[in-house]
């Protein structure tokens, strides 16, 4: 007797697929049409954001400080195995040479790379290989971009909406004092507005990239000053980091990052490893969530790490230290020792070893931009 081949009914595929991982539906959707149909589906796609995917890896672009031409080299580090294999590739199907800016659920936001005749930004998402091209006011290489992209406040069941924000550093016409002006972008309207809010700062962006958090944006500047901006009710603020430099005998690496909801400010010193979370942007006010002394963490890592404290004071002054915090998503910091990456995760106090700088270009760069990316199958089409 010829047994027949049971299938799920849509009903079923609905209640069970979006709870898969991203990767896993890629490799389900060459089951048959009808899956591919369902998983490229909008309102599919919707459901299947509420899994809270976990962190994919990092983009690492190599940077030149003082050329006025972009290294075009990009490097994806994955996080998920425990060897790691350095991509290359993963956002080739781009028209253009590119450097990275940021990315949010997926979706990841790119210049054209200097020099260009007609710089642009892309907003794509790789794992559709989807992108749009935004024309670019006032195009420079100073310019900071960011995405503004949060598909549970503006749902993706029939368009994909999202704004671009670009920071720029002007002098008032009046003091001759510095400030920061906002240009935003609405994908809604399809055009660029400035926007009235200005504020007013004397100190330059760090090229750390911007961090979004609930929809509100921060920057690093060289001072002890985080600049934020909301672009919904255009509101700038100036927060004070939790410590000034000058409480430091060195100078303290640092970068922000977001994890639950909130903005988290990492710093390494001669007083160790430190975890802060913002409790309050009006008011500066910061909790202390981890730390932990040099000694300790060079006990729990002794694999990897010798002499912190020692290494430290002697590169203090190289203008590249031994230590670098790149970037931070979700309690794992990307850092670099010397001329390797490591994983360091929070909760278990324990570094992991991914790659050597050299394994993510010809040209090993310590100064990059370094921005955390999640896999999603968010569509711009």
């Amino acid at each position: 007797m010829k047994k027949e081949i049971w299938f799920p009914s849509s009903d079923m595929l609905y209640e069970v697929l979006p709870k898969l991982s991203t990767k896993d539906l890629l490799k389900l959707k060459c089951v048959s049409k009808g899956w591919q149909c369902l998983m490229s589906d909008r309102s599919f796609i919707q459901g299947q954001l509420k899994k809270m995917e976990p962190l994919t890896g990092f983009f690492y672009q190599g940077r030149y400080q003082w050329c006025d031409e972009d290294y075009d080299w990009i490097s994806f580090i994955p996080i998920e195995r425990v060897t790691t294999e350095v991509h290359i590739d993963v956002l080739d199907f781009l028209p253009e040479r590119i450097v990275i800016q940021d990315s949010s659920y997926g979706l990841i936001c790119c210049r054209s790379s200097f020099p260009c005749d007609v710089p642009v930004i892309y907003i794509c998402n790789p794992l559709n290989k989807e992108w749009k091209e935004l024309q670019w006011p006032n195009p420079s290489r100073e310019s900071c971009i960011t995405l503004v992209f949060d598909p549970f406040k503006n749902p993706i069941d029939a368009f994909t909406s999202f704004k671009v924000v670009i920071v720029s550093q002007n002098e008032t016409s009046t003091e001759g004092d510095g400030c920061f002006s906002f240009n935003i972008y609405s994908s809604e309207t399809g055009e660029w507005r400035i926007s009235g809010e200005i504020c007013l700062c004397n100190h330059n962006m760090q090229k750390k990239g911007c961090i979004c958090v609930t929809g509100i944006l921060y920057w690093l500047t060289d001072g002890d000053e985080i600049l934020m901006f909301d672009p919904e009710n255009e509101i700038s603020w100036l927060i004070m980091v939790p410590l000034p430099t000058n409480q430091f005998n060195l100078t303290p690496e640092m970068c922000m990052g977001e994890a639950e909801g909130k903005l988290h400010y990492v710093l390494i010193s001669e007083h160790g490893l430190q975890l802060w979370v913002l409790k309050d942007h009006f008011t500066s006010q910061w909790d202390l969530t981890f730390t932990i002394s040099l000694e300790l963490l060079e006990k729990e890592n002794n694999k990897y790490l010798f002499k912190i404290a020692e290494k430290l004071a002697r590169d203090y002054n190289s203008g590249y230290p031994w230590i670098g915090t790149l970037a931070f998503k979700d309690n794992i910091l990307l850092m670099r020792v010397a001329a390797d990456i490591y994983l360091y995760q929070f909760e278990t106090k324990k570094m992991r070893h991914l790659c050597s700088l050299s394994a993510l270009a010809p040209k090993p760069f310590f100064c990059a931009t370094v921005v955390p990316y999640t896999t999603s199958l968010v569509p711009l089409a």
